[in-house]
This record gives structure tokens, C-alpha cells and sequence, in this order.
């Protein structure tokens, strides 16, 4: 099984679905690309990598204590 995705943990992970890129970074993750989400179970498998990622990325920024207003990126 595919351990998962660790928001904001390294530079280094990253993954794919469709046509969608998305890739973990120490303070940025970068979704690049278009993603179809079409009704039936590969398209809701596609919808669940996405929505864990963003999850992933919601809990990590949540439990930050010292999040800063705006990284000036």
C-alpha cells in the first residue's frame, strides 16, 4: 500500500492523477495540470486522490502553530 501523501513534509513526493501533477514541497504544493472527473469509479478515484491531497494539505497548515499571514512567494 501507498503510504500517504505528507503535505509540506519534503520536496520530494509527489504524485499524478489524469493529467494532474501534484507535487509536495517544504512550503508550497504545486497542483499543475487539469484533472477529468468523470461519473464512474475512475473518476471517483481520481476525485479521492484529490480531495486527500488537499486534505492533507488543510491538516498540516491547521495544526501549524506559527503560520505565518503570507510567505511573499
Amino acid at each position: 500500500m501507498r503510504q500517504p501523501f505528507m503535505a509540506y513534509e519534503n520536496d520530494s513526493d509527489g504524485f499524478t492523477t489524469g493529467n494532474l501533477h501534484i507535487k509536495n514541497g517544504i512550503d508550497t504544493i504545486m497542483i499543475e495540470g487539469s484533472l477529468h472527473i468523470t461519473k464512474d469509479k475512475e473518476g471517483l478515484e481520481a476525485a479521492l486522490k484529490l480531495k486527500r491531497a488537499v486534505n492533507a494539505a488543510i491538516d498540516a497548515l491547521k495544526r501549524d502553530r506559527n503560520l505565518p499571514d503570507f510567505l511573499g512567494h
